[in-house]
């Protein structure tokens, strides 16, 4: 099948396909892989003034950039493109080639299947109780006075909260500080290896190499040491790790070691991360904009009065959803994407050859002045429902469109949800000296390194 052509004012056969023009800005032999790594935010938010397609150069190799949200929820849709490309073959060390994150195909919707039940909408409930206890047990940590990590709180919560939800046991617990700091160093060395391809040199014994290599083999360890667990505990919870152990394939035969391993993997990955770098994004915008914390805290209390958030309180919660929406649009974790186009095909009247890598940002889409007004602006008000309707189509997806939509679309509004609605009701935050708030720019977006002073209420 081949993607009809958006936005031409002529037929498709009456207009053959373009060639896209090459983005400004590109240097000898790296192309614009200098810039995406010095100052990526910039150079892809300013590739629509040079087309609704444009080609970029990542040393030798041509990357095809899509700026606009039709042409975007297009791509994401289009059977012509699979997951591959630059950010997936940085991932694949990681994440492995028989997860869910990286695979395509008949194998990616056997393995999609076996995980949907753990996040359908009607499973969520039952995760409740653990979200608000892990939630209210970060504020109890904060009680104390002391300076507040940011980075390390928000990835304990988020990795405590995916391994007792999904992978339940009392193992995951001391396991949780390695798992951050493990991922901390593999997505800063992952999206290196994305945007400046060096191939050999990563192999070469640098102190940035041995640190990647040590973090990634510390992760692996750290997997098979709690399917391991699992497994010697006789337990048979009714969880997502119990459901992988009891996998079949194709032929009815319990799916391989290795593809149990990447799917634990993309999991924990997953789950913490992405949800991680959310939860400090959010803290720096009710460090940042008072207002609105004052506002979650309102409402919270006009919910609960003097208890504590409960699961059962989410629902009641607009304004506080409709902040974490507003934070997801300017401080999107999962800030750039990359497809593989399958077959010769075209968007946007601009030709796309078979094999072609294909990137597009959210981040940029959603800092897009032509999509959004005052888009500069903190303005959770532009989700109420009268407003929202202004939003082009596919200008906002934080969990993505098809079939690669995240599948813990709920989970993850209900987690940080009532992390927000806790943290806000219980505290005022301000910065401390040795306080970063700038974007730290790696696989995920989120601040390079946030000190806060925890002040109540």
């Amino acid at each position: 099948m081949t993607l009809e052509s958006i936005g031409s004012e002529a037929p498709e056969a009456a207009t053959p396909p373009r060639v896209p023009p090459l983005a400004a800005g590109g240097v000898p032999f790296l192309g614009h892989g200098w810039k995406l790594f010095r100052d990526p935010l910039g150079l892809l938010g300013r590739l629509r003034d040079d087309g609704d397609v444009v080609r970029l150069k990542l040393g030798p190799k041509a990357v095809y950039a899509i700026t606009t949200p039709a042409l975007a929820g297009a791509l994401a849709l289009s059977t012509d493109f699979q997951i591959g490309g630059p950010l997936w073959e940085s991932l694949e060390g990681l994440l492995g080639k028989e997860g869910v994150a990286t695979s395509n195909g008949p194998l990616h919707q056997r393995q999609r299947r076996a995980i949907q039940p753990a996040f359908r909408l009607e499973s969520i409930p039952g995760y409740g109780p653990v979200m608000a206890e892990e939630a209210q047990a970060l504020v109890e940590r904060w009680r104390s006075g002391r300076t507040v990590d940011v980075t390390t709180e928000s990835f304990r919560v988020a990795v405590r909260v995916i391994a007792r939800c999904l992978m339940r046991g009392s193992y995951m617990d001391e396991r949780a500080d390695r798992i951050c700091t493990a991922l901390a160093a593999l997505f800063s060395g992952m999206y290196q290896r994305m945007v400046i391809p060096l191939g050999p040199l990563y192999r070469l014994p640098l102190p940035a190499n041995r640190e990647f290599n040590r973090a990634l083999a510390d992760l692996h360890l750290l997997v098979d040491e709690i399917i391991a667990a699992r497994r010697a505990s006789g337990q048979k919870p009714n969880d997502l790790l119990m459901a992988l152990l009891e996998a079949k394939d194709h032929n009815g035969e319990p799916i391989g070691e290795q593809e149990i391993h990447d799917q634990v993997v993309a999991i924990v990955t997953a789950g913490s991360e992405t949800v991680g770098s959310m939860v400090m994004s959010l803290l720096q915008v009710l460090t940042d904009h008072p207002d609105q914390a004052d506002k979650i805290r309102d409402e919270v209390k006009t919910v609960t009065g003097d208890r504590p958030v409960a699961f059962e309180d989410v629902r009641q919660l607009p304004y506080t959803a409709n902040v974490i929406v507003e934070t997801m649009r300017l401080r999107p974790a999962v800030w750039i994407l990359t497809r593989r186009a399958v077959a010769d095909t075209q968007l946007g009247g601009y030709r796309i050859p078979a094999g072609a890598d294909v990137v597009y940002s959210p981040y940029a889409i959603q800092h897009d002045g032509r999509s959004y007004e005052r888009v500069a602006e903190f303005d959770p008000d532009r989700w109420l429902p009268e407003r929202a309707k202004s939003v082009p189509k596919y200008a906002m997806t934080p969990f993505g469109v098809g079939n690669r939509k995240c599948p813990g679309d709920h989970f993850s509004m209900a987690e940080l949800t009532l992390i927000t609605a806790a943290v806000a009701s219980a505290y005022r935050f301000e910065e401390v000296p040795g306080s970063d708030p700038r974007p730290r720019i790696g696989i995920t977006l989120r601040p390079r390194r946030l000190l806060l002073r925890a002040l109540p209420r």
